[in-house]
C-alpha cells in the first residue's frame, strides 16, 4: 500500500492547451521524484470547452467544476494556475491566494536550470526550456516547451514565453507581457509591462508599456 503521507495534493487551474502541458509537467515530476509525489486530484475550469474535457478523461483526470465550487469545497490543495493570458492569471491567482492557498511552482526534470537562477512562487516551466545563468523569474510565470532564456535575463510576475521563443542576455521582460511563439527579444532590451510581442517577431529596440508589436524587425 502506498503511504499517502508522502504526497502533495495539487489542482490545475485550466483545461486547456496549457493546462494539459502542465500536467505534463507534474506527471514528469513524479517519476523523477523518489522521496514525495505529487496528487493531482483535478482540473478547474469554469467554462471548458467539450473537448478539453474529452481530453482530460481520455488522460483520467476529472473536471473538479468552477475556481468558485472548488473554493466552496474548503479543500486544501496546492495549485498551478495554467492559464496563458496573463492578466487572468493574475486575477485567478489573486483569488486563490485569498483564500489561503499556497501555489506550487512547477519545473519540467528535462529544463536545463543554469546557475544563480532565482525562481518565484507558481511558475510553470516546460519540457526542453533552457535557462542561463542568473536569472531572475518572477511568480507565476510560464515558459514554454522549448525557449531558451540568456543569462543575466530577468521576467517579471506573470510574464508568458511561448514555445520556442528566445530571451538574450541581459533582457528585462516586465509583467504580464507576452512573448509569441519563436519571438526573439535581442541583448539588454526592455520589454514594457503589459506588451505583447507577436509570434516570430525580432524585438531590436526598447517596447514601451502596453504595445503589441509584430514582425522583423518587430514594430
Amino acid at each position: 500500500m502506498k503511504d499517502l503521507s508522502l504526497y502533495k495534493e495539487v489542482v490545475v487551474v485550466g483545461a486547456g492547451g496549457f493546462g494539459r502541458e502542465a500536467l505534463d509537467v507534474l506527471e514528469a515530476m513524479n517519476i523523477q521524484e523518489l522521496d514525495s509525489k505529487l496528487k493531482v486530484l483535478g482540473v478547474i475550469d469554469d467554462n471548458p470547452s467539450s473537448s478539453s474535457l474529452s481530453r482530460l478523461a481520455d488522460r483520467g483526470y476529472m473536471h473538479l467544476g468552477s475556481l468558485q465550487e472548488w473554493l466552496g469545497c474548503k479543500r486544501e490543495a496546492l495549485y498551478v494556475v495554467a492559464i496563458g493570458a496573463p492578466e487572468i492569471r493574475r486575477r485567478i491567482c489573486s483569488t486563490l491566494e485569498s483564500a489561503g492557498h499556497e501555489p506550487l511552482s512547477a519545473i519540467h526534470p528535462s529544463a536545463v536550470i543554469g546557475s544563480r537562477v532565482r525562481l518565484g512562487r507558481g511558475a510553470v516551466i516546460c519540457a526542453g526550456v533552457k535557462i542561463s545563468t542568473n536569472v531572475a523569474i518572477g511568480d507565476y510565470v510560464h515558459i514554454n516547451p522549448g525557449v531558451i532564456i540568456g543569462h543575466d535575463a530577468a521576467l517579471e510576475n506573470f510574464s508568458s514565453i511561448n514555445p520556442g521563443a528566445i530571451i538574450s542576455g541581459e533582457v528585462r521582460i516586465r509583467e504580464s507581457c507576452l512573448i509569441g511563439a519563436g519571438a526573439v527579444v535581442l541583448q539588454g532590451l526592455t520589454v514594457g509591462t503589459g506588451s505583447t510581442v507577436g509570434a516570430g517577431g525580432v524585438v531590436t529596440r526598447d517596447v514601451e508599456a502596453d504595445k503589441v508589436v509584430k514582425g522583423v524587425p518587430a514594430r
